[in-house]
């Protein structure tokens, strides 16, 4: 009896591998910290890559007055590159939105691109909900290039229990120049047009409305 309870005494007191069992205990937590950290900071990544995305093909559209369709599937494919060194599989859409007299908001022109192929993009005349920020008399018979993205991001191992997120970003900008207005041309006004290209004559931002 002596020896076993001398045993169990030994035993409780032993503290041999106590550092190897917490540090099993710990791990599959430290383990997760960190690669969760790294799914979390691909994430952020992809998403700031999304906005610039979206504002660099409304960019680099407004500086037109006239684009045609080759030129326009030029700048997705180029613009669809600040996806890099992630997979280039974001949908990029621009599109010419115009308002009327009335601050109705319609699509006068649209193209997208998936990583692969071209396609229409937004419905031609289909009505458009304009941001608040862009509603009021003053931009009424006003052009805008918006530019769309949307960018499905798998998580590597978030799987089972994020799933797929959709990272998506938006912006709208003012033309930079044109050669139309309420004086010289028909509606829309102040748009870039999708024709063969020509040299842009006046160098205003538009939300001006002069030229």
């Amino acid at each position: 009896m002596t020896s076993l309870s001398s045993r169990v005494r030994e035993l409780w007191t032993d503290t041999k591998a106590v550092a190897a069992t917490e540090f099993a205990i710990v791990v599959p937590f430290m383990l997760l910290l960190y690669l969760g950290g790294v799914e979390l900071g691909n994430g952020l990544a992809i998403n700031v890559k999304v906005t610039t995305t979206a504002h660099s093909i409304a960019d680099m559209v407004s500086q037109n007055t006239q684009v045609s369709t080759a030129q326009l599937q030029t700048m997705l494919s180029n613009s669809a590159q600040i996806m890099s060194p992630y997979p280039r599989t974001a949908t990029i859409t621009v599109t010419g939105v115009s308002t009327d007299s009335n601050g109705n908001a319609k699509v006068q022109w649209s193209q997208s691109y998936n990583g692969s192929s071209f396609g229409n993009g937004r419905s031609v005349g289909s009505t458009m909900t304009l941001p608040t920020s862009l509603t009021g008399s003053a931009n009424y018979n006003l052009s805008f290039v918006l530019g769309e993205v949307s960018y499905v991001y798998t998580p590597n191992l978030g799987i089972p229990i994020t799933g797929s997120v959709s990272l998506v970003d938006s912006f709208y900008v003012f033309p930079r120049c044109s050669t139309n207005s309420p004086a010289n041309a028909s509606f829309p006004y102040y748009d870039v047009k999708i024709t063969a290209a020509t040299t842009c004559t006046c160098i205003q931002h538009l939300q001006q409305k002069i030229c």
